[in-house]
C-alpha cells in the first residue's frame, strides 16, 4: 500500500505545494536586508526649513526696512526736460537742514542757527556700461534757476525745495535725473556713528573754527561729529569749495567701503543699526525702493574701488563776480562734453 502524501503532491514529498502569499504566511515576510533610512529626505527637509526661516527673516527685514524709507515728490516732468538716456542717474544732495536740532546740538556740531535750507553738497551718480561716475557740482555754481533768474545753484533748494533743485540740475546740465537722495546734518552724524566710525587718511591737517574741524594729518577713524566737520570745511582750505568737494568725495568712498564690508553686511548686529540710521536719515524720490537704494550703494562701492570715477564739473573761474557774490563759473565747452557723455552713457572725457 502506497502513500500519496498531501493532495496534489508526489509520494513522500511535502515541498511541492505552491508557497503561501506573504500576507498569509505564518512566518511573516521572508527576511531581507534592513531598510535604509532616507537620510537625503531628512537633509532636504532640514534645508527647506532653514531656507524658509531665512526667507521669513529676510522678508521681515525688508518689510521693516521698506517701512522706514521716507519719500518725497521731487522728480517730475516739465517742458523741455531731457529725455530718457541709457544708464541711471541719481542726484545726491547734502542739505544744511537743522531740523530737530536743539540749540546745544547746533553749538556742538558748529552749525549755527541760520534760518532756511541750502545745499552743501550736490552730486550726480551715473550708472552705465562704462562704470559708475560720481560728478560733483560746486554749490556756488552760477546757473539759471527756473523762474528765479541767475543765481548760485544752492539757492534753488532754498527757493523751491528739492523739486526745483532737480529741475535746475536737469536744465543746466541736460542730464535727466532718475532718482533723488538727500541727507541732512544729523543724518551724516547718525550714519557714521552707527558704523562705529569711518576710517580716513588725511594728507594735510584740517583745522577750521567755523566747522569745528580739528584733525591732524594721519590715518584715523572719524566719529560722526568729526566726519560732518570734515565734509563742511571750506574756509580753512587753500582752494575753498573745491577742496571741500575732494574731501566729500573721499568721505563717500570711505563710507561706502565701510558699509559694504562683509563684517558689516553679514553681521546683523552691525547691519541693523546702520540700516536704521541710514533709512531714517535719507529722503528719496517716490520711485526709489529698498532695492533701488541697494543698487545705489553698489555703485558707490565701485566708485570707492577701481571700478568708477570721481570728477568735478570743469571750472573756468572759481571766483567769478556776480550779483549773488563770488561764484563758480563752469568751463562751457568742457562742461558740456562731460554732461553729454553722462547723459548718453559714453566714456567720460579724460580731461574731466
Amino acid at each position: 500500500m502506497s502513500s500519496t502524501g498531501r493532495s496534489g503532491g508526489t509520494p513522500g514529498s511535502y515541498g511541492s505545494e505552491p508557497p503561501l502569499p506573504p500576507s498569509l504566511n505564518p512566518r511573516g515576510r521572508p527576511a531581507g536586508p534592513p531598510r535604509r533610512r532616507n537620510w537625503w529626505r531628512i537633509v532636504r527637509w532640514t534645508a527647506g526649513l532653514l531656507v524658509l526661516a531665512l526667507v521669513c527673516v529676510v522678508g521681515g527685514s525688508c518689510l521693516w526696512a521698506g517701512g522706514k524709507i521716507r519719500h518725497v515728490d521731487v522728480v517730475a516732468d516739465w517742458s523741455g526736460r531731457p529725455g530718457n538716456g541709457p544708464g541711471t542717474n541719481w542726484l545726491l544732495v547734502g542739505s544744511d537742514s537743522r531740523a530737530g536740532l536743539s540749540e546745544r546740538q547746533q553749538r556742538d556740531l558748529h552749525v549755527g542757527g541760520e534760518s532756511g535750507t541750502n545745499t552743501d553738497t550736490v552730486m550726480v551718480l551715473h550708472r552705465g556700461k562704462n562704470g559708475p561716475v560720481l560728478m560733483s557740482i560746486p554749490r556756488d555754481s552760477y546757473v539759471t534757476v527756473p523762474g528765479h533768474g541767475k543765481n548760485k545753484i544752492n539757492a534753488a533748494y532754498a527757493q523751491g525745495g528739492p523739486r526745483l533743485l532737480v529741475q535746475t540740475v536737469e536744465q543746466n546740465t541736460g542730464i535727466r535725473i532718475d532718482h533723488y537722495a538727500e541727507v541732512g546734518f544729523t543724518g551724516v552724524v547718525s550714519i557714521v556713528d552707527s558704523l562705529g566710525g569711518v576710517r580716513m587718511c588725511l594728507d594735510q591737517p584740517v583745522v577750521d573754527a567755523k566747522s569745528g574741524a580739528d584733525l591732524r594729518a594721519s590715518c584715523r577713524t572719524l566719529n560722526g561729529t568729526q566726519a560732518l566737520a570734515l565734509v563742511r570745511t571750506r574756509y580753512a582750505l587753500p582752494d575753498s569749495d573745491l577742496g571741500r568737494i575732494r574731501n566729500q568725495q573721499a568721505f563717500l568712498r570711505a563710507l561706502a567701503g565701510e558699509v559694504l564690508r562683509p563684517s558689516t553686511m553679514l553681521n546683523p548686529f552691525d547691519l541693523y543699526p546702520f540700516l536704521s540710521a541710514a533709512l531714517g536719515a535719507l529722503r528719496v524720490d517716490q520711485g526709489s525702493s529698498l532695492w533701488t537704494l541697494a543698487r545705489f550703494g553698489q555703485q558707490l562701492d565701485k566708485v570707492a574701488g577701481s571700478g568708477g570715477r570721481t570728477i568735478t564739473v570743469p571750472i573756468a573761474d572759481q571766483d567769478y563776480r556776480t550779483p549773488a557774490g563770488s561764484s563758480v563759473l563752469w568751463a562751457p565747452n568742457a562742461a558740456q562734453q562731460l554732461f553729454e557723455a553722462i547723459q548718453n552713457d559714453r566714456p567720460v572725457p579724460a580731461t574731466s
